[in-house]
């Protein structure tokens, strides 16, 4: 008699998904938050909740079509302020049409139907509490007790791991250093409403924004155009830079003060202008900071865009 074939279990694996302002990043992920294949589409946020988690259902379909898994559960890091309890966005920058009160993992839930058990988590965060533990588990901060994970890109975001386990607050901004009001920046008006926050000089549009006010060249359009009129000797593309750095070093001296986390992980697209945005920014916290903290490591993140997805990775594995 002929023995019958042995089937083994579909492997286990859960989605994780980096809900960005311009892009979304969806992976399948292991246990071991090991990457086995990502996807990525624009995140068409500007068109609505629908059009966003849309973007995130098709990601999830190309993922899953034809590969023997089992989708264990949804792990979602997104822009804005998150209820991590509920997974409902709390508030958001203009950037996302209707985002604040959206039910992020109600709706993507519904979304994935049947590519999803009924009883599978579904865990949504802030994108930079993902990064944070994307780089906390697998980065720069591997092994620290405490981690402040700072994001400059677009915008400023920040993360808070303090014995493993991410701090967000009554209000859910816990660790948020964006909105710190910051010397030099009190002509530049913030996303948020207000004058002379961190975010108004700081982030890229900040820099950008900063060069104009100091005459710079209007044909120049964004950061980066600065950064290499910087590099080119532009001298009031040299003092943008400089000045937005030195507004994030004295942010994380505050920072540090309050918190005195082990290590600080600088991530985002900002820092990559190199030495020019790193001498001033390393500058500057170590004017501000008192001696206690000098010693406190800021280091480069090293996982990249990996980061928030295997943050977002490891909080769906921990909730089944």
């Amino acid at each position: 008699m002929a023995a019958r074939p042995v089937h083994a279990p579909p492997r286990e694996v859960v989605l994780a998904v980096d809900i960005g302002g311009t892009k979304t990043a969806a992976a399948l992920v292991d246990r071991d938050d090991v990457l086995l294949r990502t996807e990525t589409a624009p995140t068409r946020a500007a068109e609505g909740p629908a059009a966003v988690v849309s973007t995130v259902a098709g990601l999830a379909r190309r993922l899953l079509a034809g590969v023997p898994v089992l989708l264990a559960g949804v792990g979602i890091g997104t822009a804005g302020v998150v209820n991590v309890s509920t997974g409902t966005i709390v508030s958001a920058t203009d950037t996302f049409a209707d985002w604040p009160g959206t039910p992020v993992a109600q709706l993507v839930r519904e979304a994935l139907g049947d590519l999803l058990a009924p009883d599978a988590p579904v865990v949504v965060q802030n994108d930079v509490d993902a990064h944070a533990e994307g780089e906390h588990r697998h980065g720069a901060a591997a092994g620290a007790a405490s981690v402040l994970v700072v994001a400059v890109g677009t915008g400023v975001g920040a993360g808070l791991i303090l014995d493993g386990n991410a701090v967000r607050g009554v209000h859910h901004v816990a660790g948020e250093i964006a909105h710190l009001p910051t010397p030099g920046a009190e002509h530049l008006r913030c996303p948020c409403g207000r004058r002379g926050h961190l975010e108004a000089i700081g982030s890229g549009i900040g820099l950008h924004a900063h060069f104009r006010s100091l005459g710079g060249d209007p044909l120049i359009a964004d950061a980066r155009g600065v950064a290499a009129a910087a590099a080119d000797g532009d001298p009031i593309a040299q003092r943008a830079v400089s000045e937005s750095a030195a507004a994030v070093g004295r942010a994380l001296a505050g920072a540090a003060t309050i918190l005195d986390p082990e290590r600080i992980v600088i991530t985002g697209g900002v820092p990559k202008i190199g030495d020019a945005w790193w001498k001033p920014m390393l500058g500057a916290f170590a004017a501000d900071a008192i001696d206690a903290l000098q010693s406190t490591p800021i280091l480069p993140g090293v996982l990249g865009d990996d980061a928030p997805l295997r943050g977002a990775a490891a909080s769906a594995w921990r909730a089944i």
